[in-house]
This record gives structure tokens, C-alpha cells and sequence, in this order.
């Protein structure tokens, strides 16, 4: 049994965890800046950096002392490498690589999107590859073929903007705050999802990506109106935006042999969105799985779970190794028109 001290700092969130490579989580701790940001409606790169140097190190100390574990137990250190706000992801890097060095132990760089898309086999033992993955989080939306560790095939992405920059796109504009997702769910509860006539952009297309620049826009117009009540604005996005996933991953289903239909990131917290892939799933004849909601948002354990996975088959890193901005799962992937490159 390895065990793997990680460190994630993508974004906002700074979080490190202890995980074994036999799927126990020993300790873990997130510290989330909310606050900080919830003034500017997002996140702002400078102060997460700081904030990520001044928490990540009492973090460590913390999850060590509730695991009652010594750093010279450890067999790896993974901390994220990428991709996010390049700041935090330096920042947390950085502490991976110091530890490295201060203790001989080796380092593993996750991807953060590796750490998405491997989270749900932490939690589901029986989860094999290949799978098809439809990961949604704040900054990336795609539908993936999960072959094995390192072994992606992009079969759709976002040409515009990501689910989950829509939700908080839309949550500012409903004066609710940040982060959106959570606000927007919340407040939906409450409405009707068929009272606001909103677009479904590239549903039934036979491209088989995402958009969602036009269905924010068509919300800033609705609430510009003042036609419609909140709930009911919110209640109707959300339904938009379940119908594009459904509708997307229906397509990729189509296309896809892999018998489980897996849902990770944020935007996977979503009740709605959990449920309605689930049906989708059991229409097609494919097992389902998704993570509990906290192991949708940003964590350490599954960039320790990514990092146990991967050091388990020799994959280790050497000190040189950067910090990337941006790392697409698939970096031999097909281009697409609009801005789904950003990956």
C-alpha cells in the first residue's frame, strides 16, 4: 500500500489531503476563499496566490497531525501541475516540489483534470475502464473517453465558455453572489423551469460540442426585462442547461461503447444534472456512477487518488517539471472553432 501526501492550489481552494493507494482518505482539509472573492463576483488570481501561499503550509502540518502520520510515511508527494490560474498552481507545485526535495520522496504532477476524471474510481472500486466521462466544472466542459491512466479521447468540448462560468454568469446577474452553482440550484427550487423561454444553443446539432455564451447572454436579457420573477430565471437555466448535457452526451453515447457514463467536476454537484444523466444513462443500457459532491468541487484527495493511480505504474516527475496555465487531457485532440482550446 503507497501512500500519497497531495497538495491542489488550481484555484481558489487550497487543499491537501493523505490518500492510500487502497482508497483510504486519512485526512484531508480545503480552505475555500470565498469571501475574499465574493466581492469582485470571481475569482481574482493575485489574491488566491497569496492566500494559497499563506494557507497550503498549515494545511500540511494539519492533515499530517490528524493522520497521525510523519512525513517520512510517505512513499510520493502529487501536487497539481496544471491546469488553472497559474499563480496557485505555481504556488502549489512549488510546496510539492520542496517537500520532494527536503525528503527524497518522489513527485507526482497531476493534471487537475486527471484529478476529475479518475475521482469517481476512489469512491467505486468496481468502476473500470474505459468509461465515458462528461466532465463540467467552472472552467472546462467535455465529453472524454476514459481509456485507461493517461489515455483520453476527446470526443466533445466547449467552443465559448464552460457550464459552470454560466452558472456563475448567472448567479451575478440574479445578484446572488459567488460562487454561482450552489446559489443557482438553490434558488431554482423555487421556480418554474418552463416560465422563462431560454435558448438551448446546439441542441440536436450534429457538432457534438458545447455553447453556452449564448444562453448567458439570453439570461442578462431576461433580467434586464424585469419580466420574470428570480426563481423562475434561475429554475429555467438550470433546465437549459441539463437539456444541452443531455442532449450532447446522448450524441456521444451514440458514438461511445464504454459501458459507464461517469459525471465529475462541480457542475456534477448539481442535483438536477445528476439526475437527469442517470436516466439518460439507464436509457442507453450504461452503468452510472458520479462522485459525492464533495469530491465534484476542487479537493487534494483526488489529486492524491490521480497521484496514487499514477505512481502505482512508475509514473513519477522530475524537479524541472513546470507549472502549466493551460494542459489538455488530450493534447493530440482535434482543434475546434471557437475558444474550446483553452484547455
Amino acid at each position: 500500500m503507497a501512500l500519497i501526501l497531495a497538495l491542489e492550489s488550481s484555484c481558489d481552494d487550497s487543499a491537501a489531503a493523505l490518500v492510500t493507494s487502497d482508497r483510504q482518505i486519512l485526512a484531508q482539509a480545503v480552505v475555500g476563499q470565498n469571501e475574499a472573492h465574493r466581492p469582485f463576483g470571481g475569482v481574482v488570481p493575485e489574491i488566491a496566490a497569496r492566500a494559497h501561499v499563506e494557507i497550503l503550509p498549515g494545511l500540511v502540518r494539519q492533515v499530517l497531525a490528524d493522520a497521525d502520520v510523519v512525513v517520512s510515511d510517505i512513499d510520493a508527494i502529487a501536487a497539481t501541475a496544471g491546469p488553472g490560474l497559474i499563480g496557485g498552481v505555481m504556488v502549489g507545485l512549488m510546496a510539492g516540489k520542496g517537500l520532494s526535495l527536503a525528503t527524497g520522496k518522489p513527485l507526482v504532477a497531476v493534471n487537475h483534470l486527471e484529478g476529475h476524471a479518475l475521482s469517481p474510481r476512489l469512491v467505486d472500486a468496481d468502476l473500470d475502464f474505459p468509461y465515458l466521462l462528461l466532465l463540467a466544472s467552472g472552467g472546462h466542459c467535455q465529453l472524454l473517453e476514459v481509456r485507461g491512466i493517461g489515455e483520453y479521447r476527446r470526443l466533445a468540448t466547449t467552443i465559448d465558455d464552460a457550464a459552470g462560468e454560466a452558472f456563475d454568469k448567472a448567479a451575478k446577474l440574479l445578484g446572488l453572489g459567488y460562487p454561482g452553482g450552489p446559489a443557482i440550484e438553490a434558488l431554482a427550487a423555487e421556480g418554474d423551469a418552463k416560465a422563462v423561454p431560454l435558448p438551448r444553443p446546439l441542441l440536436g446539432s450534429k457538432e457534438p460540442h458545447f455553447s453556452f455564451a449564448g444562453l448567458k447572454a439570453a439570461v442578462q436579457r431576461v433580467v434586464a426585462s424585469g419580466d420574470h420573477r428570480p426563481e423562475d430565471i434561475a429554475a429555467s437555466f438550470q433546465q437549459a442547461v441539463v437539456d444541452c448535457f443531455v442532449d450532447r452526451t446522448r450524441r456521444a453515447l451514440e458514438v461511445s461503447d464504454a459501458p459507464s457514463l461517469v459525471v465529475a467536476g462541480g457542475v456534477a454537484a448539481n442535483r438536477s444534472v445528476r439526475t437527469a444523466l442517470e436516466a439518460l444513462a439507464a436509457e442507453h443500457g450504461r452503468a452510472f456512477a458520479v462522485p459525492p459532491g464533495w469530491l465534484c468541487t476542487d479537493n487534494a484527495a483526488m489529486i492524491g487518488w490521480a497521484g496514487a493511480e499514477r505512481f502505482a505504474l512508475g509514473l513519477t516527475d522530475g524537479l524541472e517539471t513546470p507549472a502549466r496555465a493551460r494542459w489538455p487531457l488530450d493534447p493530440e485532440g482535434d482543434k475546434v472553432r471557437g475558444a474550446g482550446v483553452k484547455a
